[in-house]
This record gives structure tokens, sequence and C-alpha cells, in this order.
């Protein structure tokens, strides 16, 4: 058995640890947190790149861009793998069974060592990643010295991962696969709720019943802080038997944000206490509400409000969350993780907002086939705010390699709400050549999705050298 108190595993000290699929960016989290804890760690992955390699490279962890047995230390006290991986599709995977090796995912090690702390866990379809990102950075900077485990880069920490020796352990709490059951919360920040990862759950009622049977592990004595302006996530809140605390936009809300101008707005709670101004640097109507969110926990927990206002304003947001990547011919570059039609909205919403005037071009990657199958109309219908959609072909990483919907069926339907709006073009190397002699002061290049299509607006960046693939030259 693991003992996550004292990182033992049958009473030895775990020393060493091999990790399949360590690029994922929770495996990286707890690469980090195991690293910071005298723990060797090395690990595999594909050849593709991620914002996590600069991670991983930053750490000194060592890692294959490929999976073979003869990858694996036969030292190895613990393996950890990414839940994308199982024995079917891993050779890695398989051969760790065969030889008896002790293995766990790395939710389940997360878990053990967030369900020893105070856990704080931020759920929700969208917004998770800022929100616990947010409230890691607020609780650091106000003395409580936190752990955090978080699915994206956090910018002010320059990683993923926080390890502190205070009662606070906060962690992004993804549903895929639901993982969810792994984690018994003593807190719980639910920020939105839509349907999304149909290829773990047949339908809505099925995807909100992981949320309820979550919510409903939090003690009597924790909280549930939740977006008020939801029927969903109300629906959700029901389930609780702790405090809800409930915080958006409209009336009835116990915090409520008020008198909000672009990246400042105001909290006032439901007894009309006034909480004062707030600023923060990033921007969108979506990321007041993470903030709020943050905001209505540490008035609950008395942490103190000025040095919670000060460290709201100095967030910088974390990787691959509407990022600013540089500029080409004088067109901006910008990076986004959204990979819903949700988020697509909301990020394009804020950049129109940002730049009402500008020529917005936002390059799709669609992420997984069952997503973009299932939820198809929203996706055509997610890009009004943009001038010109570029669809690359679907990106269905280790979960998916095929499937029953392709990037056509989506440019054609977005072109039938908006006749020419969209264009398919396959490749990024493809997209990078289209869009590099087209693009000047008038536009902004947002790249969008879950997958590696940053490398659009990596490779676009001025005074980078792009040098046409010998494949494409030949394509075209």
């Amino acid at each position: 058995m693991i003992d996550f108190t004292h990182l033992t595993i049958d009473g030895k000290p775990i020393k060493k640890v091999y990790a399949i699929g360590i690029k994922g960016s929770g495996v990286v989290s707890l690469a980090e947190l195991l690293v910071s804890q005298g723990v060797s760690i090395s690990g595999s992955d594909t050849q593709e790149k991620f914002f996590t390699d600069y991670i991983l490279d930053k750490l000194g962890i060592p890692y294959f861009e490929n999976f073979s047995p003869d990858n694996i230390p036969t030292d190895a006290d613990l393996i950890i793998y990414s839940t994308a991986y199982n024995a079917e599709n891993n050779i890695e995977f398989r051969t760790c069974r065969e030889k008896g090796f002790r293995m766990f995912s790395y939710p389940e090690i997360l878990a053990g060592l967030f369900n020893q702390k105070y856990g704080v866990a931020v759920c929700g379809t969208h917004g998770k990643t800022t929100t616990s990102a947010l409230l890691g950075v607020v609780l650091q900077m106000t003395g409580n010295d936190p752990s955090a485990a978080i699915g994206g880069r956090v910018i002010n920490w320059g990683s993923n991962a926080l390890l502190g020796k205070g009662d606070f352990f906060v962690i992004e709490a993804d549903e895929f696969q639901n993982k969810l059951k792994l984690y018994n919360p003593k807190a719980v920040i639910l920020t939105s709720l839509d349907f999304d990862h149909p290829d773990c759950y047949k339908d809505f009622t099925a995807y909100k019943e992981a949320f309820k049977e979550f919510v409903a592990r939090i003690p009597a004595s924790g909280f549930l802080f939740v977006w008020g302006d939801s029927v969903d996530t109300l629906e959700i809140a029901a389930a609780a038997k702790c405090q809800v605390i409930k915080y958006g936009f409209l009336e009835g809300n116990d915090f409520l944000i008020t008198d909000y101008k672009f990246q400042d707005f105001k909290i006032i709670d439901s007894q009309n206490k006034d909480y004062g101004r707030f600023h923060m640097q990033l921007i969108g109507k979506h990321n007041l509400l993470n903030a709020a969110g943050v905001i209505a926990f540490c008035c609950k927990f008395n942490i103190d409000l000025e040095k919670t206002r000060e460290a709201i304003k100095s967030f910088e947001g974390t990787s691959r969350r509407f990022e600013y990547i540089g500029i080409h011919n004088g067109a901006i570059l910008i990076d986004d993780y959204g990979h819903h039609p949700e988020e697509i909205k909301a990020t394009l919403g804020a950049a129109r907002e940002i730049y009402p005037n500008k020529n917005i071009i936002a390059v799709f990657h669609p992420h997984s086939y069952s997503r973009t199958i299932a939820l198809l109309n929203d996706f055509a219908q997610s890009f009004d705010a943009a001038d010109k959609v570029i669809v690359l072909d679907i990106y269905g990483s280790a979960r998916e390699t095929s499937g029953q919907i392709n990037s056509k069926n989506l440019t054609d339907l977005i072109n039938k709400y908006c006749s020419g709006k969209a264009d398919y073009i396959p490749t990024i190397e493809e997209t990078v050549i289209y869009l590099q002699d087209r693009i000047g002061e008038k536009d902004v290049v947002l790249a969008i999705g879950a997958g590696n299509v940053f490398e659009v607006v990596e490779k676009l960046k001025e005074n980078s050298s792009y040098v046409i693939p010998s494949s494409v030259e030949e394509s075209n």
C-alpha cells in the first residue's frame, strides 16, 4: 500500500518513478509535486510538442519521445500513467503490467495526496484552470502556503504545481472519465456546467450525475461555492449537504458582481456589504466570474481582503488561456485552449471586446471526434465574433484515432450559417503557409483548441524563420 503522508510503498520509500504519458498536463503537475519531495522521475510520451515540454525541461525531468519496453527502468518503485493509455493502446503499459510493476493512474496518486489535506477542488466544464490557478496564487500571496496541482502552467509560478506546508491543497478536478470520484474535497468551487465528454457520458443527465455525486461527498462542515446564474449549476448544488455559497451577476447570489467595467468590478454580498473594487489583468466577463468564486472563498475563510485584492491584481493567468504570443507583420497572435463551443464564444467575445476594429481570424483545431459530432451544431454557431475561421483536421490524441465526422463537415456547416466564413486547411504547416503573407496590422490571429494548434501562432511569431517542409511543398 502507498502511504501518501510519508511517500512510501509497502513501507519502503518511493525513490524512483516512471510516468507513461508524462507530457499530460495532469501528469506534469503531479511529477512536479513528487520532484519537490525528492523523488526521481523519468517518463515517455509522443513526439508532439506541448506547453508541458517547457516545464519538463525546466525541471530537468528526462523523457523519451516514443513508447518502448526498453525505456522502462527496471528499478522503478512505481509506475504512473496517464488515463489516456491502457494495455490495449500502449506497449509500455502492457509491459509494466506483465512484469508486475506497481501501477497507479496519475489521478489516483493525486487523490492520495489531496485527500490527506484540506482539499479544495475546482470543477466545472469551463474556467477551472484559471480559477484554480487564481486561488492558488491568492492563497500563496496571502501567506497560506498552499499546495496546488493545476492543469496549465501558472505564469506567476512558471509551473503547474506548488508544494506548500499549509493546510490547503487546491486542485483542478477534471471530470473526464469521472476522475471526480477519486477525490474527497472539503470545499468545492463549481464554475460552470455544459455537456461535454460524450466519449465518457452518454448524455447531459449522466454528466450532471457525476457532479452531483461529487458535491454530495463534501462533508456537512465543508462548503460549495457555485456560479449562481445557471439553472444547471444550481441543480448540482441541490445535491450538496454542506453550506452553499452562490456568486454571479444576477440578484439572489450571496456574492454579487456589480458595476463592472472591462477588467474592473465591485463585489457586494446579499446583505449589501461592499467589498470594494477589484482589478484583473485578464479580460472577459467569464474571468470576472472566476475571480468572484475566489473572492467568495476568501471571504468565507477570513483571508485578508486587501492582500486578496493585490493578489488578484497581480495574477497573470495561465498558459494557453488567451495568451499573447507575439506579432507577425503587425498582426497580433494569441493562443487559447478553448475546445468547447461555450469556451470558443467566450474567448472570441473577449477578443472582440479588446479589438473592436480588428479583423479576427480564428484558427480552430477540433479536439476529439466524439465531441465534434456530439456538439457539431453548437460548434458551427460559436464563431459569430470572428471575421474568418480556419478549421484544421480533428485532433484525436491518444483517446480517439478516428470517428464518423471530419473537419470538412464542420467547415461546411459554419458556411451554411455564414457563407464563405470558414476555410478547411488540414494541417498546421499549411495554415502557417497560408497566413504568413496574408496577415498584417489589421488582423488578430487566434489559435483555439486543446491540441497543438498553438504551433500556428508560435511559428508565425515575428522574426521567426519558418521553412516550408518538403512534404508540404510536394503536396502543393
